[in-house]
């Protein structure tokens, strides 16, 4: 017994290192990439500087040469990251670009108020968690749990956008009720409606994680014991909770991911001076110096959550435990009740009809005399500020985000089957790349394109292919255990054969099947860049972009994102449906 114990940590010790040692190479990766970006964005980095300083379109070679020198881009990228990282531990991060001030203090400022939010919405995210899975908790305590009931409307909010929520709690509570600011950074009551924008989806996720654990948690045999001896309720439900949070804190990472993430959309939403809204300006201006310091500010800010996630699951688990004896369960299934199918079923026919419609018509006409319309019969949907049809620019704006959604979709499995069949080689490269947020690859991938489609599209090809090479890596695991591969390579097969007949047709079924699921999800990340002015652009229609461009026009004409919401909101639906049954189906 001691020895299978034994062996147990030395495996969960290997682990742990493989994933350690993945986890500095790509953050070594990262740091490089970033200090590569003046030189990868294809642009001189001396021309853009004089532009944003003096608005010169024609500058001489004298004045280019005069900048590169003062910059130090003359002595290579290599030389400017050694004096960047140097310069940190100095408490000097470089000066800006565009504005000469120095960056750190800025960087510093930001990253303060960008904490304080992320705290409150932290609040906000243990708080929503416990509602949500508090009868669950009091029943099963007192051995009075009956048949489970599927909790639909939280799966439903843990899947609605947070730019989407935050836009919709600004307009709400910010403008028409004047309640809490609907902008700026002045006090407490500004924390309010941001931390509510992004801890509501992420307590949603937690709570129903939870919900979902309990009931098998309060059928296992140790508790019918405590409860023969008489202990009290509060006590068992106690412990209970203790031991399915140390299963559910791993899922605590993608949620902090999903809070530095959604952070950098809401604090532009409202206007808060912090550190995503610093990173987005400086990448839509390629003002590097800024760009780089809050990137690996906002790096080391999951790094950290992720090592006190980490030492807390350890503490709960306990010293018998904590060496690796017991692994995290699999996250539990969202089972879908025939209620919730009938719902995707709606949501699905409703966003066709949308879809089809606003293709029968013109995007870009546009009729100055027609400006801000209300919905109507010529105009379903209304009209934007420029007098063009709302319905035609969402159903143009649906075919052309999931015909880039596709793309992307299938860029991403070819190359998460590529890196699945490395199989340990690449572990470490998808744990560390399934942290980053989306939202910040889009930001360096914009700085080396610019704001661009097809730059959102390798933001999200970049992150995308990490749940694939998972899936993939393990499918193929378990198929080489299988006898009929031991049988197949006895009779000589070649790896060729293994892989044409055996391994592909066992693994890419499953894979296009996630994808599948996963394509309103990938909808729904597009559009999150769109609306951060990172994707499409301008006249184009794009569902983010829709929401962004007629968001300063909500209090006027509130109808103008109605629409793009509405279709997100069904897509998050779709989304959540799409999950539940990947989820049963596994």
């Amino acid at each position: 017994m001691s020895s299978v114990t034994s062996d147990d940590s030395a495996d969960a010790r290997t682990v742990r290192w493989r994933a350690g040692a993945g986890r500095v190479v790509a953050g070594t990766t990262l740091l490089t990439a970033v200090a590569l970006l003046p030189w990868l964005s294809g642009t001189d980095p001396a021309l853009t500087v004089l532009r944003a300083r003096s608005a010169d379109q024609d500058p001489t070679p004298a004045q280019l040469a005069a900048v590169r020198e003062q910059l130090g881009l003359d002595e290579g990228p290599f030389t400017h990251l050694a004096r960047w990282l140097g310069g940190l531990p100095r408490g000097d991060a470089g000066t800006s670009w565009v504005s000469g001030e120095p960056v750190l203090p800025e960087v510093t400022s930001a990253f303060a108020v960008s904490v304080t939010m992320m705290l409150g919405a932290l609040v906000v995210t243990i708080a929503v968690a416990a509602l949500i899975s508090a009868r669950t908790l009091y029943l099963g305590s007192r051995r009075a749990l009956g048949q489970r009931r599927a909790g639909t409307g939280a799966a439903f909010l843990a899947a609605l956008p947070k730019f989407l929520l935050a836009s919709l709690l600004a307009t709400v509570f910010g403008v028409w009720l004047g309640w809490f600011p609907s902008s700026g950074w002045a006090g407490p009551g500004s924390m309010v409606l941001p931390a509510l924008a992004l801890g509501v989806p992420s307590g949603a996720v937690i709570g129903g994680l939870l919900d979902q654990s309990l009931p098998a948690t309060f059928h296992e045999p140790w508790v019918r014991t405590w409860h023969a001896c008489g202990l009290s309720p509060g006590h068992i439900g106690l412990h209970a909770l203790r031991g399915v949070l140390a299963g559910l804190l791993p899922q605590l990472l993608p949620t902090v991911v999903a809070l530095v993430g959604g952070a950098v959309a809401v604090e532009k939403i409202f206007n808060i001076p912090g550190l995503g809204r610093l990173a987005l300006d400086a990448a839509i201006a390629q003002d590097f110096p800024p760009l780089q310091t809050a990137t690996l500010a906002l790096v080391l800010l999951g790094v950290v959550a992720g090592l006190l996630i980490q030492a807390l699951r350890r503490a709960l688990l306990g010293p018998a435990l904590r060496d690796g004896a017991l692994s995290a369960p699999h996250p539990p299934a969202l089972p879908r009740r025939r209620s919730t199918r009938r719902v995707a079923v709606f949501c699905a026919l409703a966003l066709v009809t949308l879809v089809v419609a606003g293709l029968l018509r013109d995007p870009l006409h546009v009729d100055t005399a027609a400006r801000l319309l209300p919905p109507s019969a010529a105009h379903p949907l209304g009209t934007d500020a420029l007098g063009r049809d709302l319905l035609a620019r969402l159903g143009h704006g649906a075919l052309r985000t999931a015909g880039l959604a596709l793309a992307v979709t299938a860029v991403s499995i070819v190359t998460g089957l590529l890196l699945g069949m490395a199989g340990q080689v690449s572990a470490g490269l998808t744990e560390v790349m399934s942290t980053l947020p989306a939202v910040l690859v889009g930001l360096l991938t914009t700085a080396v394109t610019g704001p661009s489609v097809w730059g959102a599209a390798c933001a999200v090809c970049l992150v995308g292919w990490t749940p694939y090479a998972a899936q993939a890596a393990a499918l193929l695991e378990q198929e080489r255990a299988t006898g009929h591969i031991l049988a197949s390579i006895s009779c000589g097969a070649d790896s060729a054969h293994l892989l044409r007949h055996h391994l592909l047709p066992a693994v890419l079924p499953a894979v296009l099947r996630n994808a599948v699921l996963r394509l309103p999800t990938t909808v729904l990340v597009l559009a999150s860049l769109g609306f951060l002015g990172l994707g499409e652009q301008p006249p184009t229609p794009e569902w983010g972009r829709l929401l962004s461009e007629n968001q300063p026009y909500l209090e006027l004409a509130p109808w103008t994102v109605l629409g793009p919401a509405c279709a997100l909101v069904l897509v998050s639906v779709l989304a959540v449906s799409g999950t539940a049954s990947g989820r049963r189906g596994a």
